[in-house]
């Protein structure tokens, strides 16, 4: 009833972003992309330095 007031994490919505770049990365390999796939990578690398920089940020805490 609440769940507006809850405090949202920030790493769940990179972490699903993350997921679904890596999920798009393998179907575009499958299908023969490998451009795309490289690409598809490189971007889910960059949302994965953010959520090990927020990890790290929160253990220093």
């Amino acid at each position: 009833m609440f769940g507006w007031l809850r405090k949202k994490n920030p790493t769940s919505d990179l972490q699903k972003r993350y997921e679904a770049l890596m999920r798009e990365a393998r179907d575009l390999q499958r299908g023969g992309d490998i451009v795309g796939y490289a690409a598809k990578m490189a971007e889910a690398d960059a949302v994965r330095r953010e959520l090990d920089a927020l990890d790290i940020g929160s253990q220093g805490s």
